[in-house]
């Protein structure tokens, strides 16, 4: 027999399927991994396929030298979604393959865990009346049973403990037990639906695609248990994913309190150990549902009878780092696989999803009121030009003061959100315009006060802030646009008695940082929270009656096609923290373009009327959802060869659109906005082309990619940052 063998190697050159014999001896699967012999190395490889007949001579073909595991670790719908996510992204076998398994068992830098226990044999030589400490153990074995073997050699010593399993009056016993992640208790309340909830769950009862759009505080996730746990009573499991790992606490505490020991959950924030043994709980069938990030979307859950993808716009759900994909797309073909149904979630929800919604593809379920009755809160526009001219040079506008202190007298809670970590953008020299940049990457650094740092939040590299510039030896350094550190430091100054606490990638990078920070200002009034967008969406915080929008043109002037409706999103998700309970919730709003159409369709919370307004834009201009745009990004570490390989296939790539003039809307190449990026130039063809025949353009275009080319190739469609 013959195994079809991809072997795990990132690589250009081994990216195809190799032929290796499976000795006489040997049992194999497909799906397993094995180690086979390549050239001079041993390397690990998939088995993808099993064949009688060899295709090359067989003479020449090398035997499997081992297997890794006594099973298939690639399930067959995982096999066919790679073959698919190959055909249709132009990714590499192999790296598809890597995002089916934890990365450390790949790499054998994970194994399970196994305990000791201790427990009294009821047997053996008892110690004599002078062993204390023996005599202390057996006590406490008798009064407490079974223990750990570490917790009783830490507490009474380890060779007491030995000299009574050696005697036989002690057993000690290993057990492999897994590491769970760590998650808030909370009760188990099952809610009584309201008739917009139970409509939703009486609408969503078919194997296919729906877009539930849901304004904030509609009651989704309890929407979503109760499709779950239709589809549990039927033996069926579910897939939840979520866009921030901030959420996966709040999330995973209510569904262990609703489905017990039946959830595992996925992200990157769990420990290797963690991850692998979650992994395994769902692999084997021990977890029915899987909550978790992105990456959950490929666990090895069998028997799907629901995935659910809440804040589906969000665009943390496409991967903009290799190998590159749409959860979405991966999504879809799973649902078709499992013959399940498929529920994207949102209060704002894609251009893309809800003009699909509105042609049929997918199934639109409706609920536009929240769930406690109360209004939405209402959204203050402030024009920060006329807080200046009035005089006001502050980071807050007046108003946002006073309603600060209203909520501080109220002992009540408050959010404030600008989408910029640090203290500002950047450092410059007044005097001749220097402005502290990267080493590695095209962009300028952030200064961190807190460690008195500036920072690349691309590559992470640091370097020491600017005192003096060291152009011209100016000591009159101006600091660049305000971040999260600056605006908790004005707080601190207006409300030097409140607890405020800040929310970002710097203050969450440790373990279970996002629950500390999210337990300890749930428990804490008043209280401000500062934050990034991980404030912005899925927090339910009673007590939160106020929320501050520092800087909502963030988002609004970037080079990108959805820098609007990103702004729209935003603003409508910080905005739905506040008022979820019995108090009315209020919104300060502030920007310097205050007549700019996105504000007013969302301080009225018009989705449709945005929606109507931002597909005709796109209509118009020929923009996705009404066409595709697909970048072929080329990055190396010389700039010259990657400039001369982007415009060879340029040059291809110029054939195709000569071929299919009528529907080609534009093409381009030029460097990456952002050139260089861990000191690896960047370059690309940006391309827009009609719907009607984009798949076979599609296909004409990765077909002009040099097969020889050095520079590392990225096909993106429809990405989310053009930058």
């Amino acid at each position: 027999m013959f195994a079809k063998i991809i072997i795990d190697q990132d690589a250009k050159a081994l990216d195809k399927v190799f032929e290796y014999r499976v000795p006489d001896d040997m049992s194999v699967q497909v799906g397993e991994r094995v180690i086979v012999p390549f050239g001079s190395r041993n390397l690990q490889g998939f088995i993808v396929g099993l064949e009688d007949v060899a295709v090359f001579d067989e003479s020449k073909i090398k035997p499997i030298s081992r297997k890794i595991e006594d099973f298939p670790v690639i399930k067959k719908e995982m096999l066919e979604l790679m073959f698919y996510m190959a055909d249709k992204l132009h990714l590499k076998l192999a790296s598809i393959l890597r995002l089916f398994l934890p990365s450390e068992m790949r790499t054998d830098q994970i194994k399970e865990l196994i305990v000791r226990y201790v427990s009294l044999s009821g047997g053996g030589q008892m110690p004599s009346s002078r062993a204390k400490k023996q005599l202390g153990i057996v006590e406490f074995l008798k009064e407490n049973g079974k223990q750990k073997f570490s917790d009783v050699s830490n507490q009474f010593g380890y060779a007491p403990l030995f000299a009574l399993v050696k005697n036989g009056v002690v057993v000690v016993e290993e057990k492999q037990e897994n590491r769970v992640p760590v998650f808030d208790e909370i009760k188990n309340e099952h809610r009584v639906l309201t008739a917009l909830q139970q409509r939703a769950v009486d609408t969503i009862t078919e194997n296919k695609t729906y877009l539930l759009h849901g304004v904030t505080g509609s009651g989704k996730t309890e929407v979503y248990m109760n499709l779950i746990e239709r589809q549990l009573a039927l033996d069926k499991t579910a897939l939840m994913l979520v866009p921030e790992i901030s959420l996966t606490p709040q999330v995973l505490a209510n569904f262990k309190a609703r489905f017990g020991e039946k959830v595992a959950l996925i992200h990157s924030g769990l420990s290797a150990g963690e991850r692998f043994d979650e992994w395994k709980r769902i692999f084997f069938g021990e977890a029915r549902v899987v909550v978790g990030a992105r990456s959950a979307i490929f666990t090895p859950i069998e028997n799907l009878g629901i995935i659910i993808i809440d804040e589906e716009h969000e665009q943390s759900y496409v991967s903009e780092s290799n190998p590159r994909y749409d959860t979405h797309m991966v999504a879809e073909f799973r649902r078709k696989y499992n013959d399940c149904t498929l529920v994207f979630g949102s209060a704002t929800p894609s251009i893309e999803s809800y003009s699909k919604a509105i042609d049929g593809e997918y199934q639109l379920v409706e609920m536009p009121v929240r769930v406690n009755g109360m209004e939405m809160p209402k959204i203050v526009v402030i024009d920060m030009l006329m807080e200046m001219r009035q005089g006001n040079n502050q980071i807050f506008a007046i108003p946002l003061i006073y309603e600060l202190k209203n909520v501080i007298e109220q002992k009540k809670q408050a959010m404030i959100f600008i989408n910029r970590r640090g203290f500002s953008s950047f450092q410059r020299c007044r005097q001749c315009g220097y402005v502290a940049k990267c080493t590695d990457c095209d962009v300028s650094l952030v200064y961190h006060r807190t460690e008195n740092k500036l920072k690349c939040h691309y590559c992470g590299k640091r370097f020491r802030a600017l005192d003096v510039c060291p152009s011209c030896g100016s000591r009159d350094i101006k600091q660049g646009a305000i971040g999260t550190e600056r605006v908790v430091e004005e707080l601190h100054k207006l409300f030097p008695d409140v607890r405020i606490l800040r929310m970002d990638n710097d203050t969450t990078s440790k373990k279970n940082g996002h629950r500390e920070i999210l337990n300890e200002f749930r428990n804490t009034k008043p209280a401000i929270l500062v934050g990034t967008q991980m404030i912005a969406k899925g927090h339910d915080f009673e007590d939160v009656v106020l929320v501050g929008i520092v800087d909502a043109d963030q988002s609004l002037y970037q080079s990108d096609y959805r820098s609007i409706e990103r702004t729209f999103q935003l603003i409508t998700q910080v905005a739905g923290r506040a008022g979820r309970s019995a108090s009315q919730g209020r919104v300060i709003l502030q920007t310097y373009s205050p007549r700019h159409y996105v504000y007013r369709f969302a301080s009225n919370y018009d989705y449709k009327g945005f929606f109507k307004k931002e597909a005709n834009l796109r209509k118009v201009t020929n923009f996705p959802p009404y066409a595709r745009i697909v970048r072929i990004l080329f990055t190396h570490e010389n700039e010259n060869t990657v400039a001369q390989e982007c415009k060879v296939c340029y040059n291809k790539v110029k054939e195709v659109r000569d071929a299919y003039a009528e529907d080609f809307v534009y093409l381009d190449v030029m460097k990456a906005p952002l050139n260089k990026i861990k000191n690896k130039f960047r370059y690309q063809i940006m391309m827009r082309f009609k719907l009607d025949k984009a798949d076979e353009i599609e296909k004409k275009i990765y077909d002009c990619v040099d097969e020889k080319c050095k520079s590392s190739v990225f096909f993106e469609i429809n990405p989310n940052n053009l930058s």
